[in-house]
């Protein structure tokens, strides 16, 4: 048995809403470039397997059958707004209904081979589309794979599966296609949706009846920095999936909330970002017997952000985690300069991120400790915990 599969194929990169879109595939691209040039394609731990389209029967596990005959008729040439297709987030763009196909199909294809036991840990760098709802595209989103991933291991035989969502903006799709499913758990650490799309994920939305505490939403003041990032995921998300004790953890990990990403007004560092995955990869081990499901998302820093987080993300998976002060190789370096005109950077991160634990007091003053406590109010006592202490 390998340690990781991974979906790639060049025909990933047709997920393109055109120049000028903030979901440029260059993102994509870079950041296989990357783990390519780091030597981590050639690791006898890691399988590449390609994409394939999805069926419209795996879609429709999750998605409305009219919606699906919606998307394929935009896809020739008849936009439905009302659905979210052919909007300044979502427009219409040549091969649409089997570009966003394929990352279903991918992140069904490692959830199944996590299940099975083929691999322990599956990565879609390409996936994590958690905006899409049953019945429109929204966000950059056409169909959710996230949720297509989740169902597909509870059709399988999971009792209970976590999915952790990492992006800046809040997993609401995700959220709402499980919002009264006991067996599956969505924490949500985003920025506080009054101030950022898509305006959801309160603190006190807990899940729908018969569900309540199975919705968690860490919801974040703008500006937040790394070490309160890290401070707000680790007082909330160990204790609640320990206490889940899922089969499988799904996870997102959109690199938007970092400073440079023009999407969101976050400050949280690719040191931060990798140690949270590190996180979750532990909880995997600890509760799932390794199986980890890990997506991409979000990420508009197309040159220097989004390359490296994700790159760290395949490292991870692989238990072969990058050195942040590794100087980035030349070659890479050379092809980010020669299509963007930009400095690349020069290596993967410059900061080591200092944090302090919650057990060693909550601060009052502080907005986002504020933030944090309101939703370990809203969820904890759900689960039979202390929302005061650790």
């Amino acid at each position: 048995m390998r340690l990781a599969r991974l979906v790639w194929g060049p025909e990933l990169l047709r997920y393109d809403f055109g120049r000028g879109h903030p979901m440029a595939p260059a993102r994509l691209d870079l950041t296989m470039r990357l783990v390519g040039e780091l030597g981590l394609l050639a690791s006898p731990e890691l399988e590449v397997v390609p994409a394939a389209v999805a069926p419209d029967a795996l879609l429709e596990t999750v998605h409305d059958p009219a919606y699906v005959a919606a998307v394929r008729r935009a896809d020739a040439g008849t936009p439905d707004p009302l659905r979210g297709l052919g909007t300044e987030d979502d427009p219409v763009f040549p091969g649409m209904h089997e570009a966003a196909a394929r990352l279903v199909a991918g992140s069904v294809d490692v959830a199944q081979a996590v299940w099975d036991g083929a691999v322990q840990h599956g990565l879609n760098i390409a996936g994590g589309m958690h905006h899409a709802r049953r019945d429109a595209a929204s966000g950059f989103c056409i169909y959710n794979d996230a949720v297509a991933a989740v169902q597909r291991l509870l059709d399988q035989g999971a009792r209970r599966v976590a999915y952790v969502d990492l992006d800046a903006h809040h997993g609401d799709g995700v959220e709402q296609m499980f919002w009264d499913d006991d067996r599956v758990l969505t924490v949500s650490v985003h920025q506080d949706g009054h101030t950022l799309f898509p305006g959801t994920g309160n603190a006190a939305d807990v899940g729908g009846a018969g569900a309540e505490g199975t919705a968690v939403n860490v919801s974040l003041p703008p500006r937040t920095g790394s070490g309160a990032w890290l401070r707000a995921v680790d007082a909330v998300l160990p204790a609640v999936v320990r206490e889940f004790r899922p089969d499988v953890i799904v996870s997102q990990h959109g690199a938007d909330a970092h400073r440079r990403d023009p999407l969101s007004d976050l400050r949280v560092g690719v040191d931060a970002q990798r140690t949270a995955a590190r996180w979750v990869h532990d909880l995997a081990h600890e509760l799932c017997d390794g199986r980890w499901v890990a997506l991409g998302g979000g990420g508009y820093a197309v040159v220097d952000v989004v390359p490296l987080v994700w790159s760290s993300l395949v490292a991870e998976a692989l238990h072969t985690p990058l050195d942040l002060g590794r100087p980035l190789p030349t070659a890479w370096r050379e092809h980010v300069e020669s299509i963007s005109g930009l400095d690349a950077a020069r290596w993967l991160g410059v900061e080591t991120v200092e944090w302090r634990p919650w057990g060693e007091g909550y601060d009052p003053a502080d907005d986002v400790d504020r933030s944090v406590l309101a939703t370990r109010k809203h969820v904890f006592p759900l689960w039979g915990l202390d929302p005061y202490q650790d």
